[in-house]
């Protein structure tokens, strides 16, 4: 039997995503091994949230480095350092220059409907009340993989919700995020399957 793929989990704030699919793997839902959580920030809540699950985690500081290449790196280099193959951002928050050996191994999760509602800026909240202000309505989330553009890789899956009359963007984040939680798991199961993994 192959061995599971290995995976990197990089968060940038509270690691709920990166929770999640720890705790997805670990119950069987999603055939990969969590090896290491890597880390934007050294005071972002995921950093203990993740080492109190017995994950390993590296803090990778953009202000640590030159450019963002230099950065993106680092970041690889946490990775590989741990062995792992594919790489998952959840709630990432910095930019990653996408090397060759890295295109198609690195999903993230977006809380909008890709194509619109992506970009520069469109992020967390941002997105909500974009959504909301444009008179959309639905919204949702959305699992891509990462290329050199903000939000503009190959869509894997997406999940999709009503905007109810009324909403506040705090609604709509309540309500989007509840699907980020069944969302990412099955992308990242159906990304491995296509994989072979």
């Amino acid at each position: 039997m192959e061995a599971m793929e290995r995976i990197a989990l990089f968060i940038s704030g509270t690691g709920g995503n990166a929770l999640n699919l720890l705790r997805a793997c670990g119950e069987g839902r999603v055939p990969a091994l969590p090896v290491v959580g890597v880390s934007s920030s050294a005071r972002a809540a995921g950093v203990e949230r993740l080492r109190a699950e017995g994950l390993p985690v590296e803090v990778v500081l953009r202000s640590a480095h030159p450019d963002d290449l230099a950065f993106s790196e680092a970041c690889y280099a946490a990775a590989e350092a741990a062995g792992a193959g594919l790489i998952c951002l959840c709630g990432w928050l910095k930019r990653l220059e996408v090397p060759p050996r890295w295109e198609g191994r690195i999903l993230n999760i977006h809380p909008g409907l890709l194509p619109e509602f992506g970009g520069p800026g469109m992020y967390g909240m941002h997105v909500h009340r974009a959504v909301l202000e444009a008179g959309a309505r639905e919204s949702g989330c959305t699992v891509h993989e990462v290329d050199n553009v903000y939000d503009h890789g190959r869509i894997v899956d997406q999940a999709r919700v009503p905007v109810l009359p009324g909403d506040t963007p705090e609604d709509l984040q309540k309500r989007v995020y509840a699907q980020e939680m069944a969302l990412y798991p099955r992308a990242l199961a159906a990304h491995l399957a296509a994989r072979g993994r």
